[in-house]
C-alpha cells in the first residue's frame, strides 16, 4: 500500500511540473494605442506616424502650395500617394506608412486627396455593376486627374559594438507635377536611435 501510494505522489508531482512547464510564459496587458512603446528598436508604429504627420505638415508649409493655389484661383491641388520603397536593411511596412500619409494629407483639409492603384480599380469596377444594374448609375469616365504625386524611399544606415547599437533612419520624399515632371518639393527625415543591450547573468 505504501509503495502504491508513493508511486501515486511521484505521478502528480510529474504532472504538476509538466503543467507549469507548459504553462503561460508571458504576461499581456492592454494600452493606450497612442503609446510610444519601442523594445527592439526597430522602426515600428510611432516612428510611421510621427514622421508621416511631420513630412505633410512640412510639406503643406512649402511654397508649392501657394504657387498653385495663386495660379489656380484658390482651388486646392489634388495629390495622389505612390509609392514608398523599402530600401532598408530590415523589414517595414511600407502600406501602414503610405496610409499614415494619406490620412495626414486628408485631415490637412489643404489638398484634394486622389484614390490610388488598386483602390480606383475597385471603384471603377463598382460603377461598372451600378451601370449595369443601377437607376442612378454615377457617370463613367469622369474621374479627377490628380495633379501632384507623392512617393519616397526608406533608407537606414547601422552601426554596432558589443552591446551598443546606433540605427539611423532617413525618410525622403518627393512630390512631383504631374503634367510637367517637375519635383516641387523634396522632404528628409532622420532618426536616431541608441541602444544598449544588457549582457546575460551567468
Amino acid at each position: 500500500m505504501k509503495l502504491v501510494n508513493f508511486v501515486m505522489c511521484l505521478v502528480v508531482g510529474l504532472g504538476v511540473l509538466v503543467f507549469s512547464a507548459c504553462g503561460p510564459s508571458q504576461t499581456i496587458a492592454r494600452v493606450d494605442t497612442g503609446a510610444q512603446i519601442d523594445l527592439s528598436g526597430d522602426w515600428n508604429d510611432t516612428d510611421s506616424q510621427l514622421v508621416a504627420q511631420q513630412m505633410i505638415e512640412q510639406a503643406l508649409n512649402e511654397r508649392w502650395l501657394t504657387n498653385f493655389s495663386q495660379k489656380h484661383n484658390g482651388a486646392e491641388p489634388k495629390v495622389i500617394v505612390g509609392s514608398v520603397i523599402n530600401q532598408a536593411q530590415e523589414h517595414i511596412n511600407t502600406q501602414t506608412f503610405v496610409l499614415n500619409l494619406q490620412r495626414a494629407l486628408i485631415n490637412s483639409g489643404r489638398v484634394l486627396f486622389i484614390q490610388s492603384g488598386q483602390q480606383r480599380a475597385a471603384v471603377r469596377a463598382e460603377r461598372a455593376e451600378q451601370a449595369e444594374n443601377a437607376q442612378d448609375a454615377k457617370r463613367q469616365n469622369y474621374e479627377t486627374a490628380s495633379d501632384f504625386m507623392l512617393t519616397g524611399t526608406i533608407n537606414t544606415i547601422f552601426d554596432q559594438e558589443g552591446g551598443k547599437q546606433v540605427k539611423f533612419y532617413q525618410v525622403n520624399l518627393e512630390l512631383t507635377d504631374m503634367e510637367s515632371n517637375v519635383i516641387v518639393w523634396t522632404g528628409e527625415k532622420q532618426i536616431k536611435k541608441y541602444i544598449t543591450k544588457r549582457k546575460l547573468k551567468a
